[in-house]
């Protein structure tokens, strides 16, 4: 009898470590996440299943080009890629991204520039133009969609501050044939 209650309580306690431990590593450090609509395509498509990594900024700063997933306006999660950091002038004309007067590819736009025909991916415009400010503020970021046509990003909602970023999102791991990590 005291060895079954005995194996009863070592289950339990290794039942109650283990769910706190996945609660811990999905709440602090990774968590699932699906993307919803076209605004990352070609990179990402409607339906990916991807992880999103919260460490990665809680040690430091986002990098130009990442792929993050933050607190929206709406009271949604969006996926799109850094474009602006803090004290950056941002400018796109002729389709090119220039940052603080100097031009910069962007590769993962290479298979959707082909395919447009009827005028630029992404339409000329200032930072000035569409936030009212001449740089990106302290503590935020400005992000867009790849899907330059067809995302809400932050020529429509705004910068993004640091806070509401969850993490980077960089891992798909559904549907299978696309299992990579995404640039």
């Amino acid at each position: 009898m005291a060895k079954n209650k005995n194996e009863l309580w070592e289950w339990t306690k290794a039942l109650v470590i283990a769910v706190l431990l996945a609660a811990v590593i999905r709440y602090f450090l990774f968590a699932p996440i699906v993307v919803d609509g076209l605004s990352m395509m070609p990179t990402l498509h409607d339906q990916d299943r991807m992880i999103v990594n919260k460490f990665s900024y809680k040690i430091g700063e986002p990098e130009r080009f990442d792929i993050i997933v933050f607190h929206a306006p709406e009271n949604k999660d969006y996926i799109k890629r850094v474009i602006g950091l803090p004290g950056d002038k941002i400018e796109y004309k002729d389709d090119t991204l220039y940052v603080n007067g100097k031009a910069y590819e962007e590769p993962y736009l290479d298979e959707y520039k082909k395919q447009v025909i009827d005028g630029p991916l992404t339409e000329p415009f200032t930072l000035k133009e569409k936030i009212g400010q001449e740089t990106v503020p302290e503590g935020h970021l400005f992000v867009m969609g790849d899907n330059r046509r067809f995302s809400k990003d932050s020529r429509h909602i705004g910068p993004v501050a640091m806070e509401e970023v969850l993490g980077d999102a960089g891992v798909i791991y559904w549907p299978i044939e696309d299992i990579r990590i995404v640039d």
